[in-house]
């Protein structure tokens, strides 16, 4: 049985190849851009089944527009899929206001507000599911990318909250951990801060955007495929890790953080009131 989809980000990356295999396959796509250019090729193969959209996520009364169209327009919408963002490289100190701003705007108020947005929607048909493009950087910490996990750990948290705010209405919500992938958001779509010397040790990460250094392991067709086959699972797994390498680096951090923990037993205990 076919389903409707609404996801934002779909010019590359997962959001294009989700978007391509989902019309293949027979669904309808409301994919949201900010460059029709982009999607023409689909726009002109599939007229019918790809309802595609302008959008900038930062605009928030856009977000909400956009949403409220979709579901009216198509009368149902069984899977939201939270893809828009981008990453944003360098120390700290080396980013400009404007850039932890918009990076925020994007990655985390942006994916916020088109979850929100959503739900009333979802609530009155009955269920279905979202899916939050989150990264293994939402568990794991590399230096000069501190904004770029602030964003995702705290859509995390977000969607680990809404997630048990909504099971009761059939709505299931899914986190999807990537690790690095061949797409435009490492070869194309990431942004760089004016670098200081001072922080030359923390800059290993342009070998990583170079791809003549070598590639990522990640196949963003097999990724996109694993997400879509996601939405069939009559429970929605809260996290998905994709990618060998980030499932390895995932576990890890959690071991040493745990560990971590486990040393404060006493510490923690200390400071609760004496009964």
């Amino acid at each position: 049985m076919s389903k409707t989809w609404l996801i934002t980000g779909v010019s590359s990356g997962f959001g294009y190849e989700m978007t391509k295999q989902l019309l293949e396959k027979g669904d309808i796509v409301v994919g949201t851009v900010r460059n029709v250019a982009k999607v023409q090729s689909l726009i002109d193969r599939y007229p019918l089944a790809f309802d595609c959209q302008l959008l900038d996520v930062t605009d928030v009364p856009a977000v909400q527009k956009t949403v409220a169209a979709a579901f009216e327009k198509h009368g149902k919408v069984d899977v939201v899929v939270s893809n828009a963002g981008y990453g944003l490289f360098g120390c700290a100190e080396e980013l400009s206001d404007a850039e932890i701003d918009h990076i925020i705007a994007t990655n985390l108020t942006g994916s916020i507000q088109l979850i929100r947005s959503a739900l009333p929607y979802m609530r009155k048909q009955g269920g279905g599911r979202i899916i939050q493009l989150s990264s293994y950087g939402g568990q794991v910490a590399y230096p000069a990318n501190s904004l770029y996990h602030a964003t995702k750990f705290g859509i995390e948290g977000f969607c680990e909250a809404v997630a048990q705010e909504v099971a009761r209405f059939g709505i299931g919500v899914t986190i999807v951990e990537p690790g690095g992938a061949r797409t435009e958001f490492r070869y194309g779509s990431a942004k760089v801060a004016a670098l200081m010397p001072e922080y030359e040790s923390c800059h290993g990460f342009l070998d990583m955007l170079d791809a003549s250094k070598g590639l990522a392991p990640g196949d963003p067709a097999k990724m996109a495929q694993r997400i879509i086959e996601s939405a069939e699972l009559p429970q929605a797994p809260l996290r998905m890790v994709l990618g060998s390498q980030a499932l390895a680096a995932t576990i890890r951090r959690l071991k040493e953080r745990i560990a971590d923990y486990e040393t404060q037993t006493e510490l923690a205990a200390s400071t609760d009131i004496s009964e």
